[in-house]
């Protein structure tokens, strides 16, 4: 199934604002439930945590930088 640019930039927006700020209270509760770990264990598994909400949105987020491909060119 592949989406067409503007559902794509929506989808991205809505990940963006309600998607990202809900992960991040989730990997926050997560890990102050567990034990508390040592610091230099803790900073890598925040990096890790901090990359992993990317990899199943890399196709929603891919290209929403550049201009429509759908759009005919101004000149």
């Amino acid at each position: 199934m592949a989406l067409n640019y503007k559902t794509r930039k929506r989808l991205a927006l809505l990940v963006l604002l309600v998607g990202m700020p809900f992960y991040v209270v989730v990997a926050v509760t997560v890990m102050n439930r567990l034990p508390r770990l040592p610091l230099w264990a803790e900073v890598p598994v925040y990096l890790v945590l901090g990359f992993a909400w990317i990899l199943p949105f890399k196709a929603v987020f891919k290209g929403i930088g550049q201009p429509d491909p759908d759009q005919p060119d101004p000149e």
